[in-house]
């Protein structure tokens, strides 16, 4: 009898896993379930729609030919209440069950809310995580003037910068001293402050919102709890999220902050594997649990986790998950990099920096043990890859060195 698979998620991870177990195996049925609309769509490129710089239609990555093409079961707009780890079925809300050989949770996160006094039911609060989202701020984009992006997150500088691009006035505020203030410094947060400042973004440091005002249901403005108002017609919440493991509530599933695995992506009940921002990995640079939601990592966890699968019912030997999971983005006018385990992680770490004001440039390094773990870097990012040649070396760094390198 074929294999059963059964995927949460139809993101990269999940996407990923499903076209590699089509492609290990021609005869296995794969059901890849999803409560969004959308077959798999590129959420790094959904910066770029907010912009007006890519068509929203363009960021699709699979159409749905290419799930029918390798018979990959998609359902779309389906939401999984219940897994059932004993008796290895899934149960959707509509009441169906899906029975599994191997199950890959891959379900990602839902944004936290702007909560305060008057957020609830107030029409121009948006989160930025899904392709609705995106057309939604777009909508609202288009007849607003004036914007506030509450948070100190990558999520809320996209916000920030995708406003800023639209011509909007746009308000920030951080509630901690400076942007990533976990693994940025005091110099670090000064020079994306004044990058946001050169196009026009004003950063508000030290703030949290007390409350939202509302006319006839639509957002006006927010006072914050130092007492400053700042009048709006539209807010972007990049708050962080809640990680979506809901439907393993009763299952023997280890759950902590996400869904927690070993270096092969299996959880600690058999048979049910975790990918992307979801699962909780084994970080072997550091030897300690990682969670890292981007896209690089959320795909190369979709490949392994497809070929364990694949390897767990034909008897081979599984992967390890080894890849230094990094992330880019732009910086507004400038750019920026995260690169393997940073403080937020452990913050045990030591840290060299260096900063360059005048050049816009900006290093912090990780060292866990001597070695060489993590960077943030702001401005010319290109020494990323020499930096991950060295944390991927796993040599101990001695002190005397760490400047230098923190000055490639």
């Amino acid at each position: 009898m074929p294999a059963q698979y059964v995927i949460i998620g139809n993101g990269v991870a999940g996407t990923t896993a499903a076209d590699t177990l089509r492609k290990g195996d021609p005869q296995c049925r794969i059901v890849l379930i999803d409560d969004e609309p959308y077959p798999l769509y590129n959420r790094v490129a959904l910066p770029n729609v907010l912009k007006g710089k890519t068509a929203p239609e363009r960021a699709i990555i699979r159409q749905i030919p290419w799930h029918v093409e390798n018979r990959i079961e998609l359902l779309l707009e389906t939401t999984v209440t219940r897994a059932d780890t004993e008796g290895r079925v899934v149960t959707t809300a509509d009441g169906k069950d899906f029975p599994y050989d191997k199950l890959l949770v891959a379900s990602g996160g839902r944004p936290n809310p702007l909560r305060a006094p008057g957020a609830d039911g107030t029409r121009g609060i948006y989160s930025f995580q899904t392709l609705d989202d995106t057309k939604a701020l777009i909508a609202r984009a288009e007849r607003s003037k004036t914007a506030v992006v509450v948070g100190g997150s990558f999520i809320a500088y996209e916000l920030a910068e995708g406003f800023r691009h639209r011509s909007l006035d746009v308000h920030w505020l951080i509630r901690g001293p400076r942007f990533l203030h976990r693994i940025t410094d005091e110099d670090g947060g000064a020079l994306v402050d004044l990058l946001a400042k050169q196009v026009g973004v004003q950063t508000h440091y030290g703030e949290t919102v007390a409350e939202v005002h509302a006319a006839g249901g639509e957002i006006t403005g927010v006072t914050t709890e130092s007492g400053a108002r700042f009048d709006c017609e539209m807010a972007g919440a990049g708050l962080g999220l809640t990680l979506r493991t809901e439907f393993l509530k009763n299952t023997p599933v280890n759950v902590n902050v996400g869904v927690v695995t070993n270096e092969r992506l299996e959880t600690n009940v058999a048979h049910v594997y975790a990918a992307g921002d979801v699962a909780e990995f084994y970080d072997p640079y550091i030897g300690t649990h990682n969670v890292m939601g981007t896209w690089n990592n959320a795909a190369s966890h979709g490949r392994v986790a497809g070929s364990n699968m694949l390897a767990a019912v034909a008897g081979r030997e599984p992967q390890t998950y080894s890849e230094l999971p990094y992330y880019t983005s732009t910086m507004f006018e400038s750019q920026m990099a995260a690169i393997g385990t940073t403080p937020d992680v452990r913050s045990d770490m030591e840290a060299v920096g260096r900063v360059d004001m005048n050049a816009h440039v900006y290093r912090r390094l990780f060292f866990y043990k001597g070695r060489l773990a993590g960077a943030v870097l702001v401005g010319d990012i290109r020494v990323r890859r020499q930096l991950m040649e060295v944390i991927k070396a796993r040599e101990v760094i001695r002190p005397e060195e760490r400047a230098k390198l923190a000055a490639l």
